[in-house]
């Protein structure tokens, strides 16, 4: 793995245990020689990964959008920053750049960036590994419901085992450097009359 793309909160979360994780995974992708790629923010998990990952001699692409990089959220001092005209050109730069996914705790934006990876993946318009860091219990009530949703014969049992699940860096990481990509599901199905 060259480089990470990492999802998490514009905020920095209630429980002080968020900002140590987005710090000590900063410190692990540089230690890593990991390029981090992340959404160019300078507030929130944000900021804190990005920093963290600078601080300790890794390298930083962030990649924004022009609107919010007017509103004076972009970070400046990464060492690489594309400014993108949607939230849609973002989301498709990020894929290109990195190797693989991890989201920190984060709000809508996160789970949606999560989930259209993952979209991706299952119809395999890529095959890079993604998951969650399970920061102090944050995802635990996200994976019952995936679970549920497996069990419900709504997401294929192949497709779910592929999103990984740890509340270890390391761990996660390991995961990825294993990691084989399902068969892409892009079945059709015609309405019997």
């Amino acid at each position: 793995m060259k480089s990470i793309c990492v999802y998490c909160g514009s905020n920095p979360g209630k429980s002080p245990a968020f900002m140590k994780a987005a710090q000590k995974l900063g410190r692990e992708l540089a230690q890593r020689e990991i390029t981090l790629v992340y959404g160019g923010g300078q507030v929130g998990l944000m900021g804190e990964v990005a920093d963290a990952t600078l601080e300790a001699g890794g390298r930083v692409v962030g990649v924004i959008p022009e609107f919010m990089a007017l509103k004076e959220i972009a970070h400046l001092g990464l060492s690489e920053l594309h400014v993108v005209h949607t939230m849609h050109a973002r989301k498709a730069k990020m894929e290109q750049l990195a190797d693989g996914f991890i989201a920190l705790p984060g709000g809508i934006g996160t789970m949606e960036e999560l989930f259209e990876i993952w979209t991706w993946g299952q119809l395999g318009q890529h095959r890079k590994p993604f998951g969650l860091l399970n920061v102090d219990g944050f995802y635990d009530d996200l994976v019952r419901f995936i679970d549920g949703m497996t069990q419900k014969g709504f997401l294929a049992p192949m497709h779910r085992n592929a999103l990984q699940v740890s509340d270890s860096m390391a761990d996660l990481l390991e995961a990825f450097e294993v990691f084989e990509a399902p068969e892409a599901d892009v079945r059709l199905k015609t309405q019997q009359t």
